[in-house]
């Protein structure tokens, strides 16, 4: 059974997160909601969905994203608001004149900030790679069936620049595919065309990839057998697998998954850590320095956020604040602060002016020390 006093600051805690919590989601959803009333009306009307069903679903998954990006912000809000709350009545005086310590007293808001850390990181690495299709949708695009615009990519496995008019994430579609050919399968043309792609996974028949649908051109290679690099098929035709295609498909292969090609760095903070180290060892991408500063800042992302705490917590503690309002400008700018200096790092790792692994720990460098040093004179 926990003490009295720990139970009381937790009640103080979690109230105080909640109200915070639910006050920023709903002005979030609010303002958001308004500002792209016209599209949600659009679907509803074209759905035949009642309009509070479709704004339901829609920032259901957002609402799980928005904690994901304020969940160490409010740790270390609703912590200062519980610290500020009890010195504003006299009760921290009380509990010092008994010859309790302010380091054990604030020891429950350290481990419930932790548990709202911990449950940040579960929902950035388990929750929101699970639904990303859903936080990747557009209000205007609710159905996922509009063009999205193709950004070229290179297979650095097989050397094809992968280019179209536009994909539609629907039906996993690229319209009007324009792939360059590398050399070894240029020798039919530069340029392998058709109507549409549809990218297809891998099965006992062939591995991932695209399959060309519609007048593929150069119509040479629907009657040649296939091609290969390295001794690895790239290029499947009809003359050799006529059991799984047309007689007017072919199919490339390649491990540049669908959604990568009309996505954006958006997409890629919506995988999990693992996801994206795995993406290192892919030999078809190449995953720049942002990614690299990326993966490097998400393993320091929990110790990061515990240590934003460890800032706040001590400037109300050792200055007994009692005015909300003054706790409120002070996280306000502990907050800024931070989240400049951290940004500022990782957009140096991003740009290879330090190196990424560089770039994640050093936030770490610069707020650990001070924050080790605020919170060892709590008490002085």
């Amino acid at each position: 059974m926990l003490p009295i006093i720990d139970r009381y600051l937790l009640r103080q805690y979690v109230k105080t997160f909640l109200i915070c919590w639910f006050s920023l989601t709903g002005l979030y959803v609010v303002v958001d909601a308004f500002s792209n009333l016209d599209e949600f009306l659009r679907f509803a009307d074209k759905s035949g969905r009642p309009l509070f069903e479709v704004l339901g679903e829609f920032y259901f998954y957002r609402t799980i994203s928005f904690f994901d990006r304020i969940s160490a912000i409010l740790a270390m809000v609703a912590g200062m608001f519980t610290v500020t709350w009890i010195q504003r009545h006299q009760e921290l005086t009380a509990l010092m004149a008994a010859g309790i310590s302010r380091i054990r007293v604030a020891r429950p808001v350290f481990y419930a900030a932790a548990t709202v850390t911990l449950l940040g990181m579960a929902s950035r690495e388990f929750v929101i790679p699970g639904i990303r299709d859903n936080l990747s949708r557009d209000p205007k695009d609710l159905v996922g069936d509009s063009a999205v615009m193709i950004r070229p990519r290179v297979d650095h496995e097989t050397g094809i620049l992968f280019g179209g008019k536009f994909a539609n994430a629907a039906e996993r579609k690229i319209h009007g595919p324009r792939f360059v050919m590398p050399i070894g399968l240029d020798s039919f043309g530069k340029f392998l065309t058709a109507i549409d792609a549809f990218h297809e996974p891998a099965n006992d028949k062939h591995p991932a990839g695209y399959r060309f649908k519609g007048a593929p051109a150069p119509t040479n290679w629907l009657t040649e057998p296939s091609a290969t690099i390295q001794n690895k098929t790239i290029l499947y035709t009809p003359a050799d697998h006529g059991d799984w295609l047309a007689a007017d498909e072919l199919f490339v292969a390649s491990n540049i998954d669908f959604d990568l090609l009309g996505s954006d760095r958006k997409y890629l903070q919506l995988m999990s850590t693992w996801e994206l180290a795995r993406g290192l060892r892919n030999p078809s991408l190449d995953y720049g320095a942002d990614v690299r500063t990326m993966i490097h800042s998400r393993i320091m992302q929990p110790v990061l956020d515990i240590t934003l705490l460890f800032l706040g917590l001590p400037l109300v503690l050792r200055r007994e604040t009692r005015n909300v309002y003054a706790a409120v400008g002070m996280c306000i700018g502990l907050t800024v602060g931070f989240m400049l200096v951290t940004m500022a790092c990782h957009y140096l790792g991003d740009i290879l002016y330090i190196r990424p692994v560089l770039a994640g720990w050093l936030p770490l460098m610069i707020f650990v020390p001070i924050a080790a040093a605020m919170y060892d004179r709590i008490d002085r």
